[in-house]
C-alpha cells in the first residue's frame, strides 16, 4: 500500500478548490475559496480584481490543510490546474502589470494588443499562479489554446517569426514550456514554512482545465464523451491525433503529453445560470418558502427535489441559454418562452436544466458529424453533475447511460493524477487514472422520455433561434 498524499489545486471561474488525496485517489481533506466578482470597467471587459486568483489559492490551501488530520510533511507533491483561456500581463519583477483578463473578456478573441511599457511577460493563469508558487517562469504547454504562438505538434513555442508577430508577443515575453506531468518548480520556502510542509515539494504542471477534467474522469476511449458541467459547459473526446481546421469543435492539448482533446462548442455561463436564478429568487428565500430549517439541505437540494416532481418538458416552458452571447453573435440574449399560470420557479429551474441538455446534445452532434465518431456512453463531471435531475435529463435525452464520478472536483483529481505520474507512484497517466477514478452512480435512460425529448429537440429546440434571432438583432440595434 503506497502511503503519503498529493494536493490537487482546481482554480476555476467562480472559486478555487483544493483537495488532498491519498495515493489511491481517496479524498482526505478539502478547502475552497470563492472568488470575488469580476469587474467590467468597459463593456465587454471582464477582469479579476487585484491578486484575487492568487489569494484564493492561498486561502484554499489553508482551508484544505485545516481540514486535514494527518501529517502535513507526508504531502509529497502539488498538481496545479487553473482556469484557462485567460491572459495575464506581468512586469519584470513578476508583479501584475494589469488585472488578469478573464476568458469572458472580449479582448481575448484577438491576439495580445495591450500597449503598456510595464509589460515584460504575457502568460496564462497557470503561468501566473505557478510563478507565485515556485518563483519559476515556466508554464504548461497545455494551457495555450487560442491566439498564442503554440505549435500543436511539438507542444512548444513556434519558431516562425510571422506566427510570433501575429500573436502580438515576442519570445522573450513568454515563459518556458513544460509538459503535463513535469515539474514547474519547487514550492517556495516561505510557502512551505507558512503551510508547515516539507521542503522541496514539487509543483507539477497539468494542462487546460477541461483537459485536466477529462484526465480526472478516467476517460481514454473515443466512444465515451465527457460532459463538463461547470461555468462553461462543453463536451470532450479523448483522441490521439490533432485535428486540423475543425469547424464545429475545438481541438486542444490533452493532460497527457502528445495526446489531444476534441471539445464541442460550449455554453457560456452554463451552470452560472443556476446561480443567477437563485439570486433572482432570493436564494435562501426558497428554503423559507418551503419551510425547510435543516441547514444541511441546500437551496440546490430544494430546487432539485421540486424539479424532479415536474414532468419532462417543464409543461411547455423553454429556455434558450444565451446569458452570455458569443462575440460573433452579440445580439443573442437568454430567453424563457411559454409561461402560463401553471409555471413556478421550479419549472424555471427544470427548464434551465433541460436547456443545458438540449444545447450540449446538439453541439455534440455537430462535433461527431464532423469527426465521424460515435459514442455509446457519457461521463458527466463538474458541479452540475451533482444534480440527479440534470443527470437523468441527460441520460434520457441522449438515450445513453450517464456516469457520475465519485469526486468533488474532477480537475483536482486530474491534477493529482499528474502529481502521481511525476512522483512515479504509477507508471502512466492511464494506470494512475484506472486506480484512482471511481464511479459513484450510473443513470439509465427512460425510453419514453428519450422519445419525448428527441421529438421536442427536433421539432422545436433546433429551430427556435430561427425565429428569435431576427427580433433580438433589432433589439440589439436599439439598446447597444
Amino acid at each position: 500500500m503506497k502511503t503519503g498524499y498529493v494536493m490537487g489545486i482546481d482554480n476555476g471561474t467562480q472559486s478555487t478548490k483544493v483537495v488532498l488525496f491519498d495515493m489511491q485517489g481517496n479524498e482526505v481533506a478539502t478547502g475552497s475559496c470563492k472568488l470575488q466578482e469580476t469587474v467590467a470597467p468597459k463593456e465587454g471587459y471582464v477582469l479579476h480584481p487585484g491578486e484575487d486568483l492568487w489569494n484564493s489559492v492561498l486561502v484554499g490551501i489553508e482551508r484544505c490543510l485545516q481540514d486535514f488530520n494527518g501529517d502535513r510533511r507526508e504531502i509529497q507533491a502539488i498538481g496545479l490546474c487553473t482556469i484557462r483561456s485567460c491572459r495575464v500581463l506581468m512586469k519584470e519583477d513578476m508583479s501584475l502589470a494589469y488585472p488578469v483578463m478573464n476568458w469572458m473578456d472580449i479582448r481575448l478573441a484577438k491576439p495580445h494588443e495591450y500597449v503598456n511599457d510595464d509589460v515584460s511577460f504575457v502568460t496564462s493563469t497557470s503561468g501566473y499562479l505557478g510563478n507565485r508558487l515556485t518563483g519559476e517562469r515556466k508554464d504548461t504547454a497545455g494551457n495555450y489554446e487560442f491566439n498564442w504562438p503554440l505549435d500543436f505538434n511539438t507542444w512548444d513555442w513556434s519558431t516562425d517569426d510571422k506566427v510570433l508577430a501575429a500573436s502580438g508577443v515576442t519570445r522573450e515575453m513568454l515563459f518556458d514550456l513544460v509538459l503535463p506531468g513535469e515539474k514547474i518548480g519547487l514550492l517556495k520556502r516561505n510557502l512551505s514554512e507558512r503551510f508547515e510542509l516539507s521542503e522541496n515539494i514539487p509543483v507539477v504542471a497539468t494542462s487546460n482545465d477541461k483537459a485536466v477534467e477529462v484526465l480526472g474522469s478516467g476517460v481514454f476511449e473515443d466512444n465515451t464523451i465527457v460532459i463538463s458541467l461547470g461555468t462553461y459547459i462543453s463536451a470532450l473526446l479523448s483522441k490521439h491525433k490533432h485535428f486540423e481546421n475543425a469547424v464545429n469543435f475545438f481541438p486542444t492539448l490533452a493532460a497527457i503529453p502528445y495526446k489531444y482533446v476534441y471539445e464541442s462548442q460550449g455554453i457560456r455561463r452554463g451552470m452560472w445560470t443556476i446561480s443567477w436564478l437563485k439570486e433572482v429568487l432570493g436564494d435562501r428565500a426558497v428554503k423559507e418558502i418551503e419551510k425547510i430549517e435543516d441547514s444541511s439541505i441546500s437551496v440546490e437540494d430544494v430546487l432539485n427535489m421540486r424539479a424532479e416532481e415536474i414532468k419532462p418538458g417543464s409543461e411547455g416552458l423553454i429556455t434558450i441559454l444565451d446569458w452570455l452571447s458569443t462575440p460573433d453573435k452579440p445580439y443573442r440574449k437568454g430567453m424563457m418562452i411559454g409561461f402560463d399560470n401553471r409555471h413556478t420557479k421550479y419549472h424555471m429551474y427544470r427548464s434551465i436544466l433541460e436547456a443545458i441538455a438540449y444545447n450540449i446534445k446538439n453541439n455534440i452532434d455537430d462535433m461527431l458529424n464532423e469527426t465521424g465518431d460515435k459514442i455509446d456512453r457519457i461521463v458527466a463531471i463538474g458541479g452540475g453533475s451533482n444534480s440527479d435531475v440534470l443527470m437523468q435529463i441527460i441520460a434520457d435525452l441522449f438515450g445513453l447511460e450517464t456516469h457520475r464520478r465519485r469526486t468533488s472536483s474532477g480537475a483536482a483529481l486530474g491534477a493529482a493524477i499528474s502529481a502521481y505520474k511525476y512522483l512515479g507512484i504509477y507508471d502512466s497517466f492511464e494506470e494512475a487514472a484506472k486506480k484512482t477514478v471511481k464511479t459513484e452512480r450510473v443513470f439509465s435512460p427512460d425510453k419514453e422520455n428519450h422519445k419525448f425529448y428527441t421529438e421536442v429537440n427536433e421539432k422545436i429546440i433546433k429551430s427556435t433561434r430561427n425565429f428569435t434571432d431576427p427580433l433580438l438583432q433589432k433589439m440589439h440595434e436599439l439598446y447597444k
